[in-house]
């Protein structure tokens, strides 16, 4: 049966695009319905497929209580939320906050990055430009 086309599947590749960005990230599919981003195979973002209702988790280990206040979010299952994983999911018709969902992919890939990536984001002029993000996934060795 082929996959539904969703109003959410443009969002979901930019999300995914900004992540694979970073220095060092990369996708890995553990299961069905998932393409999730991973830096040194350690999972910052696990993110639906296009043609799949819309869902996303990422460690917030600063913003998860705010996070978790908004109506469309709850602790990511398996007990990831005890470590400030959140899972969030939108209907098809609502647009995504797609910002918000960026700096989220930008807290939880900084957790779960080694430091010397997370460094290397910190002391480029542009830290949060995706330029500089993807110069420094050139030059690093992985």
């Amino acid at each position: 049966m082929p996959k539904t086309r969703r109003s959410t599947d443009a969002a979901l590749k930019q999300l995914r695009a900004f992540g694979l960005a970073y220095p060092g990230a990369h996708t890995k599919s553990p299961w069905p319905g998932h393409l999730d981003l991973a830096v040194n195979d350690k999972t910052f973002a696990y993110l639906s497929v296009e043609g799949e209702p819309f869902s996303i988790s990422c460690k917030l280990p600063h913003s998860c209580a705010v996070a978790l206040s908004l109506p469309f979010t709850k602790p990511t299952a398996y007990g990831l939320g005890k470590s400030g994983w959140v899972s969030a999911e939108f209907p098809d018709e609502q647009p995504l906050p797609v910002d918000m969902l960026k700096a989220w992919l930008d807290e939880s890939y900084r957790a779960q990055a080694p430091k010397k990536f997370v460094a290397f984001l910190d002391a480029s002029p542009n830290a949060g430009g995706k330029a500089a993000v993807r110069r420094g996934r050139r030059s690093s060795k992985q």
